[in-house]
């Protein structure tokens, strides 16, 4: 039996492709700043933050990381709407990863700060600077050095994951590939070509935060 391939079929659709791109990307980089920020937030609240605030984010913690993103997915998307908060698919699919990426990106960055000598913030301390001031300017630059990597991987994993966001009819790559496949009928092609850009995006957004991390968040 032969199998006729039709690239092209899928190729001509370009301006679905480069969409889908698009909103990926988008997607990527809104999630990956504000999940960041949450799980320095959330990181600082597990290791300094008072008793009640570490169980909060523990808990948070505990339960992002122990449930499937497209349960999370669904429940932001279909389940707030039932306590009266509507959200449009691109707006449910960035809370989602957001939230998501905060769970995980929490855990990696309180190893950082953890694995901080204790001598570094005692000397920081004797010049008179506030917790805060610490945390921000002495502790937390260098645990981002350390667990930076783990962070992209992470970053690469929640891009990845972007994909079942489709299934709430959030425009972003994977959502292209199948309206393109409806289309034509070419579904082999059409995620052959959609795996050959996820690809290349993982690629392209590991070596662009790998650039990033050392000139604008953690020196070299």
């Amino acid at each position: 039996m032969r199998i006729a391939l039709d690239f092209a079929a899928v190729l001509s659709q370009w301006p679905l492709l480069l969409h889908g791109v698009a909103w990926t990307l988008g997607l990527t980089v809104i999630s990956a700043i504000a999940g960041i920020a949450v799980g320095v937030a959330a990181a600082w609240a597990r290791i300094h933050g008072p008793t009640w605030l570490a169980a909060l984010a523990g808990a948070y913690v505990e339960l992002v990381r122990n449930t499937p993103f497209i349960v999370q997915l669904f429940f932001v998307f279909f389940g707030l709407p039932a306590a009266g908060v509507k959200l449009s698919p691109e707006a449910a699919s960035i809370i989602a990863m957001v939230v998501n990426l905060g769970a995980y990106a929490t855990e990696i960055i309180r190893a950082g700060v953890e694995a901080t000598p204790r001598g570094q913030i005692e000397a920081a301390m004797s010049l008179a600077l506030t917790r805060a001031q610490v945390f921000m300017r002495v502790v937390l630059p260098p645990a981002l050095r350390k667990v930076w990597p783990a962070l992209v991987s992470q970053v690469i994993i929640v891009m990845l994951g972007s994909a079942v966001c489709g299934q709430i009819a959030t425009q972003e790559l994977s959502y292209a590939a199948n309206l393109i496949q409806s289309r034509n009928f070419r579904a082999f092609e059409a995620f052959i070509v959609a795996t050959a850009i996820y690809l290349l995006l993982s690629i392209a957004v590991r070596r662009l935060m790998n650039w990033l991390g050392p000139r604008f968040l953690f020196g070299r």
